[in-house]
């Protein structure tokens, strides 16, 4: 499937979750798997709640009704909703502060639109744009652009 459905599918899943005090931070398919997965990490919307494997099982039913509601998947798929974990996705300003410095893979919509990734050190996050150093050249993606950044370990 094409990057675009993987954001339409993460609209659908964000507006079932909103209803019920929750908020979608990453939305993963796993294309090479028989039947697809679509895998949905969630977090509260209340940042000092944790979410316990009681709600992932809550939001199950809405988020896979909203899914087969739509026209967006026309083929069998199974439905994984998980917590976000304990950080390995960058997605708060504070993320991008604290891990300054730390290597990072970028994967973000090239001009054609084709999902590319990148890996280097995080330098930065402004309003406008990610910035990395890739073995001493920094590169600037537009934030637009980005779908997820993720820490790495340094070789990859």
């Amino acid at each position: 499937m094409s990057n675009p459905t993987a954001s339409e599918l993460k609209e659908i899943a964000s507006n079932a979750a909103i209803i019920n005090g929750f908020e979608v931070v990453d939305i993963e398919m796993v294309n090479h798997s028989i039947p697809l997965s679509i895998q949905v990490n969630v977090r509260h919307r209340d940042p000092e709640k944790e979410v316990t494997v009681d709600d992932c099982a809550f939001l199950s039913q809405p988020i896979d009704e909203a899914f087969q509601n739509s026209s967006t998947i026309n083929q069998p798929f199974t439905l994984e909703i998980s917590s976000e974990g304990i950080g390995e996705f960058l997605t708060k300003d504070r993320d991008f502060q604290t891990f300054k410095g730390f290597p990072v893979e970028v994967t973000y919509l090239d001009f054609k639109k084709v999902e590319q990734q990148k890996k280097g050190l995080l330098l930065g996050k402004s309003e406008d744009d990610l910035q990395i150093n890739q073995k001493g050249r920094i590169n600037q993606i537009p934030i637009k652009d980005v779908l997820r950044v993720r820490l790495t370990t340094s070789s990859g």
